[in-house]
């Protein structure tokens, strides 16, 4: 084989294996909770999306920015939604082979972009309408461009260098503790040219980064202020989720205790050529960790992106192997994998067993709606997002939304505003379409407040339907 064909094979076959893996069921999964926020976001206009990024979502605004301009090309299906993130997460892989190519060796470099390629982690980003596919991309071409800028020192690396950490940040602020480990490179002269030196090398980086840090501050200082509403739900850390952070970020908690035995071997096998690396896994993950114990922060799909560092690590194990004993610990990795490959194609909650089925709420909503229908949701504040999942399906057939006064996009919010005399705003509506979270034999009365009193008060349950994590009830008259 020419050798030219060969260093193109070192990158291709992640990338191919990556994009068939992820591309194979890419809208077998319902959009869950947070993509249906992607899908609200994206579709508003520029100046909705600046209100809504003032409001509550500073941190991912650059992100909803970029779909904004993907809806407007392919359109808002589960499939177009998700493409970015399958095609993010093919050329992470393809980048993590030839990073590992740069610091170990082509096989190293294959194995590792292979590995990466068959976690279950990397189809379900692939398979999210999220930044976390991103990040992960730019995570990995920001480190290759260091290392390539310490190698061969000149103005254009570095300002690539400095363009993908502005990526970087814009695309996923924790990403950028993966700062700390580019740091400990430049310090210990990671694959550096010696006739650069170290003083100059160091003032080249802290000018490349300098740029990338002053464009993310004021999405930072932003974001900061919105950490209240934005992250309610999570819990201080806890020493226990450093244990199961494997299995969380590569969804499968036996494929997660793969990855990080072998990325044990290969550190212990490379030594100093693991610095790299092995800073980008360990620094993020206990700067996250550290600053999870005093501020609610720690969520494993943040640090998704240390994932294919471990990766290359792994592949410095299995390249020590013969061929056919490497390939054969690959096939057993996708094997064990197998079962949560399969289950995060029906649904992307968690547990798996929690579907919310959208879908099927929307569908029993179709099927009997008639002119002068209206529909209520319970809860309407909540981060299921009853309403985006059932207009999402439903769009323009969507019943008209009785008790909203005030839209998401027009409030600069996920949520939209209510009619605070419920009553009122029902009269003279025939039937009513109820949505309520969760399994309810009686769904009227796990409405509260003065929503719920209104609809007792006026309105008799017909019919009711339960499915997966939703009820649906018709009401009349």
């Amino acid at each position: 084989m020419p050798r030219g064909l060969r260093t193109a094979a070192v990158w291709l076959a992640p990338a191919l294996l990556t994009l068939v893996v992820t591309g194979t069921g890419l809208t077998g999964a319902q959009l869950w909770r947070d993509e249906l926020a992607t899908w609200s976001a994206a579709t508003r206009s520029v100046g909705d999306l600046f209100r809504l990024a003032g409001t509550i979502d500073a941190a991912t605004g650059p992100y909803y920015l970029l779909m904004h301009g993907w809806v407007a090309l392919a359109g808002d299906s589960v499939a177009a939604l998700r493409l970015p993130s399958v095609l993010a997460m093919t050329g992470a892989a393809a980048l993590t082979a030839v990073l590992g190519r740069r610091l170990v060796g082509a096989r190293t470099g294959l194995l590792a972009g292979l590995l990466l390629a068959l976690l279950p982690g990397t189809s379900r980003y692939a398979q999210e309408a999220r930044p976390y596919a991103l990040a992960t991309l730019f995570a990995v071409l920001a480190t290759l461009l260091l290392v390539e800028a310490l190698r061969r020192p000149g103005w254009a690396r570095w300002a690539g260098y400095a363009v993908a950490l502005a990526a970087l940040g814009l695309t996923h602020l924790i990403a950028l503790t993966l700062l700390a480990a580019h740091a400990v490179a430049v310090l210990a002269g990671t694959g550096a040219d010696p006739a650069g030196g170290p003083g100059r090398r160091r003032w080249w980086w802290l000018a490349a980064v300098a740029p990338a840090l002053v464009l993310v501050a004021p999405l930072v200082l932003v974001a900061r202020g919105q950490r209240g509403r934005q992250l309610e739900w999570v819990d201080l850390v806890r020493p226990v989720d450093l244990v199961t952070l494997p299995g969380g970020v590569a969804q499968s908690t036996a494929v997660g205790g793969l990855l990080v035995g072998l990325a044990a071997l290969g550190a212990a096998r490379l030594g100093r050529p693991a610095l790299l690396p092995g800073c980008a896994v360990v620094l993020p993950v206990l700067l996250l960790f550290a600053a999870g114990l005093v501020v609610p922060l720690w969520v494993p799909r943040y640090l998704v992106f240390v994932v294919p560092f471990a990766c290359l690590l792994a592949g410095a194990a299995l390249a020590a192997v013969p061929l056919p004993g490497a390939l054969a610990v690959l096939v057993l990795a996708g094997l064990l994998g197998l079962p949560d490959q399969a289950a995060l194609r029906r649904t992307h909650e968690w547990p798996r067993s929690a579907r919310i089925d959208y879908r099927g709420a929307a569908d029993v909503i179709a099927a009997g709606q008639r002119p002068g229908d209206a529909v209520v949701y319970s809860p309407r504040h909540s981060w299921l997002f009853l309403d985006l999942g059932v207009e999402y399906r439903l769009r323009d057939r969507t019943p008209r939304d009785a008790l909203l006064v005030e839209g998401p996009a027009r409030r600069g919010d996920l949520w939209a505003a209510e009619c605070d005399r419920p009553a009122e705003c029902l009269a003279g509506v025939p039937r009513v379409w109820l949505v309520v979270s969760g399994r309810r034999t009686d769904p009227v009365a796990a409405v509260t407040g003065a929503k719920g009193a209104a609809l007792r008060d006026g309105f008799t349950v017909r019919q009711v339907w339960q499915r997966p994590g939703l009820t649906v009830a018709l009401l009349t008259r």
